[in-house]
């Protein structure tokens, strides 16, 4: 009897670490005030981290908050759902593209589908707190990759991330899915 309760309490554990593993992921909108596009330009703190091509919308809430121009398209098959992105062109992501098509493993949380990786390279500087929803983010802490799709207002106490990317496919397609998924990512041609 008393080793089913150990075997249980370290089973809860173990389960309580994962989800909050997960559920600590990734960009924080404060600094972008209620404007519908910022640019930019702007200068780049932990809670701003746009690099160039990037710009921020707050028009659609069923769109990526974070636009990105350019960079690597992707798809992400969750089953027989598909979920196209793009990747920015950070070191991160230049190692994830380099390893497509490839396969994670991914679970849904609270505010997004999050899963171990393999260790990817990343810059210091681009290290962060917070997230944008529709952020794809890779956890340095972990690591994790992550597609984060709510909650970017109260992100900020979650740290340790590089964004790689965002999704362009409605994030109302992702929130949707429930459950864990072999992710078969891509190339988008």
């Amino acid at each position: 009897m008393m080793k089913k309760i150990v075997l249980s309490l370290i089973f809860v554990s173990i389960l309580v670490f994962g989800l909050t593993g997960c559920g600590k992921a990734n960009l924080n909108q404060n600094s972008q005030n209620n404007s519908s596009v910022s640019n930019s330009s702007e200068k780049k703190t932990a809670k701003n981290t746009l690099r160039d091509g990037e710009s921020i919308q707050t028009n659609d809430k069923n769109k990526s908050t974070r636009m990105v121009t350019g960079g690597t398209k992707i798809k992400m098959t969750f089953g027989d759902t598909v979920i196209y992105g793009v990747l920015n062109d950070s070191e991160t992501s230049k190692a994830l593209i380099a390893k497509l098509p490839m396969e994670q493993h991914v679970s849904r949380y609270s505010h997004d589908f999050c899963g171990v990786t393999d260790a990817l390279p990343y810059s210091k500087d681009e290290e962060h707190y917070g997230w944008l929803n529709g952020d794809i983010d890779y956890a340095t802490d972990a690591p994790y990759f992550t597609i984060l799709f709510e909650d970017e207002d109260v992100s900020e106490q979650y740290g340790s991330q590089v964004n790689i990317g965002v999704i362009t496919s409605p994030i109302s397609d992702i929130s949707k899915l429930q459950g864990s998924y072999d992710v078969k990512i891509e190339l988008d041609k």
